[in-house]
């Protein structure tokens, strides 16, 4: 039907020149038809074969209120639904797991909203490529915990897009990454290499939890802490042996199963934010510039950049190489209809290398030029903290992530340890925001021993009645267990009270084991 359908369109674009060889034209105007006709016909294959991708039905839209959210819980409620949901990946519930979903509702609830939004544009389409590898659906929540369903999100080490690969994996992928392509933002073949990736590490370890582990710290990691846990591979055995983010990655990956699985229990609805329906692809083989398109079709720059995130300059590059282009399904014969138009237009200027420049949401700097203050607001200066992300120091501060990022000159969710961040608030709560800022300065101090005045750490008096061991540098609980016979490495985290095991400093004192 729809093959018939886009034969009608031909007919209605061509059927002048049907009529000029109807009337005996010259061969010449024959040929230039059928020229044409194969090319249209290419593009109805095109548009035939593409996918589109809809807005799940089971959404619920609206705006979130703080008191209206469900968040205490007893964890015989966690767990029962946790074991509901029906998995090829093993999704278990303990103390870890608590603390990831106590993190999503109690502190990053403001960002859940604007997730569940997203995920009905970008989840229908993983899981029919994840279908295609005959991977698990369940496998998507890893683009939220990497990226916030973020395409053009970069880390601090340079993880980018959606599936956050490196410039090196990304490369082994086959993703093409150079001055104005970085197919690590393009949602559908960075969504392919994830999958030949995970598949990969599956067929290493043969357990999904080990491939989460592997995927977000590496197979050398994951080998090494299967050595040290004298040969288990389960995740839960070799969990102290791991680097500490990816102590925490596995446990996130569970929370936000259940996030999604049973948003609606906790009152959660999905933001009220332009989605695109039905897309589609059309294949361009002439450099065409944002801007020449947005000028020619009814589309913006900003939607153009949404939709096509690969495109680092706002340029397509495909005077060497067929490239495409997604666009909403309802522009697509406008675009087609007018596609010699849009690359000649303005082609001097637009096309013009000297020209040509990195769009806001690829400068290499992270910054552009941040927005004024609003009137009546006071300025507050946040200093970054390890552990800190945008969207909760948004939510402590009762203000939206956009305006934190427009305040302080972000184009991404990325901050780093140490900076400072400009805050404006209600100058009639600025008092109340201060005083909540000396209070946590002042409880931090307090749980990690920092004397208020001083700022140095008050020594912990030590227990007679122990062994003790002060660690050195390149230390770690396996190598200290090993200079105690009979003393495990788990002995001595579970001794010291220590969760995380990379966390030991040099000079700290370490409880061995009781005095004989």
């Amino acid at each position: 039907m729809k093959r018939y359908i886009y034969i009608i369109i031909f007919i209605a674009f061509y059927g002048k020149g049907f009529a000029q060889i109807e009337n005996g034209s010259e061969n010449h105007q024959f040929e230039l038809i059928d020229t044409e006709f194969v090319n249209w016909m290419n593009r109805v294959d095109s548009l035939v074969n593409a996918h589109y991708y809809f807005r799940p039905d089971t959404l619920v839209f609206g705006e979130i209120h703080r008191d209206s959210i469900i968040r205490e819980l007893p964890d015989s409620v966690y767990r029962e639904r946790i074991s509901a949901i029906h998995s090829p990946v093993e999704l278990s519930f303990n103390d870890q797991v608590r603390r990831n979903l106590d993190f999503y509702i109690e502190r990053a609830y403001r960002q859940i909203p604007r997730l569940l939004a997203l995920s009905s544009y970008y989840f229908p389409m993983f899981e029919e490529i994840f279908d295609e590898y005959g991977l698990p659906y369940e496998l998507k929540y890893l683009a939220v915990i990497e990226s916030a369903l973020n395409p053009e999100a970069v880390s601090r080490v340079g993880a980018t897009g959606l599936w956050q690969f490196m410039y090196a994996t990304g490369k082994m992928q086959g993703l093409e990454i150079n001055s104005y392509v970085d197919e690590r933002r393009d949602p559908v073949a960075s969504t392919h290499a994830a999958c030949q990736f995970l598949q990969s590490l599956y067929d290493v370890y043969d357990d999904w939890m080990l491939v989460l582990a592997a995927y977000n710290c590496g197979p050398g990691n994951v080998n090494r802490a299967i050595i040290r846990a004298g040969g288990k591979d389960n995740f839960w055995d070799i969990y102290h042996y791991l680097p500490r983010e990816t102590r925490n990655y596995v446990p996130a990956f569970i929370a936000v199963n259940y996030i999604f699985e049973y948003y609606d229990q906790h009152g959660f609805v999905a933001e009220k934010i332009d989605i695109f329906g039905p897309v589609d692809t059309v294949h361009i083989n002439n450099d065409m510039h944002f801007d020449q398109i947005a000028a020619c079709v009814n589309i913006t720059k900003e939607d153009l950049r949404f939709l096509n995130p690969q495109y680092k300059r706002d340029l397509i590059p495909a005077k060497n190489k067929t490239r495409h282009l997604l666009l909403p399904v309802e522009l697509i014969a406008d675009f087609v209809r007018a596609e010699d138009t849009i690359h000649l237009h303005k082609e001097s200027f637009y096309l013009n290398p000297a020209k040509i420049a990195y769009s806001p949401t690829s400068s290499s700097t992270g910054t552009y030029p941040a927005a004024s203050q609003p009137s009546g607001t006071k300025t507050l200066t946040y200093t970054i903290k390890s552990g800190d992300a945008i969207g909760l120091i948004a939510s402590w501060y009762d203000v939206n992530i956009s305006e934190l990022k427009a305040w302080n000159g972000l184009y991404s969710n990325t901050i780093r340890a140490g900076k400072k961040l400009t805050i404006y608030v209600p100058e009639a709560k600025a008092a109340s925001y201060e005083m909540v800022n000396k209070m946590s300065k002042a409880a931090k101090q307090k749980r990690e021993g920092v004397h208020p005045e001083t700022g140095t750490a008050a020594p912990e008096p030590l227990d007679p009645n122990y062994e003790y061991y002060t660690v050195k540098s390149g230390d770690n609980p396996w190598i200290i267990a090993q200079k105690f016979p009979g003393v495990s490495p788990s002995d001595i985290l579970a001794l010291n009270g220590i969760q995380n095991a990379s966390a030991l400093k040099v000079g700290q004192k370490l409880k061995i084991r009781k005095k004989t």
